[in-house]
């Protein structure tokens, strides 16, 4: 495969990033089959390395604590937020410095990886002897592979659960959630659980939460967001728009904080706060609830709902990568970081330290012990896993999904309307892939 870095400047330069969020050893860090090297260092070599979440850091930095200890090559941790990293990496991307090692998420990993951005990690891969693929979920290998290349090492794997407010719950004399749920039992909880001074909701569900929201309802219906193919949308599917429709009952019953509080608070501020009920959450959240002491005392997790329609229970999954900029001064030291990240022995640790749900098979069992939440909610809902829609121009239609969205939210159109019409735009987008 051959690159244009001049072409992968240009294209870095119109295009906007932005877009609403949402996871025991093997020896020595750094060896190989191919060079049987295990503790190659560059002198004074340090890596710097960004993530975008806070309730990582810690875990994070004392995984790449321990392979400093193991290798000898340094490293130096910088978290961004989110809407700031996508900026940050951009600058980086035009300027040729981006960080030696960062996280990559799937919204961005086509255009990063077709532009020459990502180095180019099949050869450590394929000589590895602490990744072999067949030990990570093949559909996260999908999400950073581009012509037969790999460009990133799956990190982490998250699935989706709905957390609640037992306090809440008890107060309002309703029974709590259980995994035989469905998301009609949803709705008349939240109808007993919301007061009429607008006090407490019964939930929250923002217009961009898709992945941990609305996305796992469609597919539960039978639905969908996206073809096999990514050429076509789904969102005018007629299941995909009953699905929708939950959401439109809830807005029109009043069930959740209106359109401009949840644009000012985000779920997880509003639920630590005590003002709803329940939210769905991704497993990254699970640190910050567990750090929260409101949350830590009051609050819990369950399996997602199902369909009544047609039982079916799905999880929306995503799993970050670990990549490497391709133009970097260290890339065979990065190398040797993501080698060692991807490992069992870190991504054992990970869970271990309740970082997050990790990539590699068997070890997120750790995990379920790090909080005092039933966390075996969150491994259970991996029993039936749709990957998170995406095609190379992600963020552009799921940014203009969202505002769509807004309209239902405000009463200024249907569901239907606003499914019809993000369908369209939609299809424009990747017809032009």
């Amino acid at each position: 495969m051959k690159f244009k870095k001049a072409a992968a400047m240009a294209m870095a330069s119109v295009m906007v990033l932005s877009l609403a969020a949402c996871g025991g050893g093997q020896g020595e860090s750094g060896s190989s089959k191919s060079d049987g090297k295990s503790e190659q260092t560059s002198g004074d070599a340090e890596l710097s390395v960004s993530i975008w979440d806070t309730n990582q850091e810690p875990g994070i930095s004392e995984i790449l604590a321990d392979f400093t200890e193991q290798t000898g090559i340094k490293t130096k941790v910088s978290v961004v937020k989110w809407d700031e990293y996508w900026t940050m990496l951009e600058a980086g991307a035009q300027g040729g410095s981006l960080p030696d090692v960062f996280w990559m998420h799937s919204n961005e990993s086509q255009r990063y990886m077709s532009n020459d951005m990502l180095l180019d990690l099949t050869d450590m891969i394929k000589d590895s002897d602490k990744i072999e693929l067949e030990n990570y979920p093949s559909d996260i290998w999908g999400l950073y592979t581009y012509e037969d290349k790999y460009y990133a090492v799956p990190k982490d794997i998250d699935t989706i659960a709905l957390w609640y407010n037992k306090k809440m719950f008890d107060e309002a004399g309703v029974a709590y959630p259980t995994a035989d749920w469905t998301w009609d039992d949803v709705t008349e909880a939240a109808k007993k659980l919301t007061k009429e001074d607008g006090s407490q909701y019964g939930m929250a569900l923002r217009n961009d939460n898709n992945q941990a929201g609305y996305y796992n309802m469609v597919y539960d219906n039978g639905g969908t967001i996206i073809s096999d193919d990514k050429k076509t949308s789904g969102w005018d599917d007629p299941k995909t728009i009953e699905a929708m429709q939950q959401v439109e009952e809830w807005i029109k019953l009043g069930l959740m904080p209106s359109i401009e509080t949840m644009s000012e608070n985000s779920e997880d501020v509003l639920f630590q706060s005590g003002k709803v009920a329940m939210v769905f959450q991704g497993s990254w959240m699970v640190a910050a609830y567990r750090d929260n002491e409101y949350t830590a005392e009051n609050c819990d997790i369950v399996e997602l709902p199902k369909s009544a329609a047609t039982g079916r229970r799905a999880s929306i999954y995503n799993g970050l990568g670990w990549a490497a900029a391709a133009n970097g001064k260290h890339t065979e030291e990065a190398k040797q970081l993501i080698e060692y990240l991807g490992s069992k022995e870190a991504q054992t640790k990970q869970a271990e330290l309740g970082v997050t749900m990790s990539a590699y098979k068997g070890t997120s069992e750790a995990w379920t012990k790090s909080a005092d939440f039933n966390l075996q909610a969150y491994l259970n809902m991996m029993d039936d896993m749709v990957i998170r829609p995406y095609s190379k121009t992600t963020v552009t239609w799921e940014n203009e999904d969202n505002e769509i969205l807004k309209s239902v939210y405000t009463g200024d159109k249907t569901m239907e309307e606003a499914c019809k019409e993000m369908a369209a735009q939609m299809n424009e987008k990747l017809g032009g892939e």
